[in-house]
């Protein structure tokens, strides 16, 4: 999660590891008085970029996280993707 300045509110990303190695993002929350200014792109980028650091497979259950992925199809996400 992701403290806001002057905001008790987090940004959220929920995830949970389904298997020995395989993670499953499940929802990224940014709260409405931050909407549009790209928190949740930078939390889709950091979970995918801990993905490829610690050699895991990302199950992508968020929606948010599936259009991220298409608008940035590098390899190094794509191959550790897991249907």
């Amino acid at each position: 999660s992701a403290s806001l300045p002057g905001c008790h509110d987090k940004a959220v990303l929920l995830y949970e590891y389904v298997g020995k190695r395989i993670v499953d993002l499940q929802h990224t929350e940014v709260p409405d008085a931050y909407r549009g200014r790209g928190i949740a792109k930078h939390l889709a980028k950091a979970a995918l970029d801990f993905v490829v650091e610690e050699d895991l497979k990302a199950h992508l259950t968020c929606w948010y996280i599936q259009k991220y992925v298409k608008e940035n199809p590098l390899p190094q996400y794509l191959e550790r993707l897991q249907s």
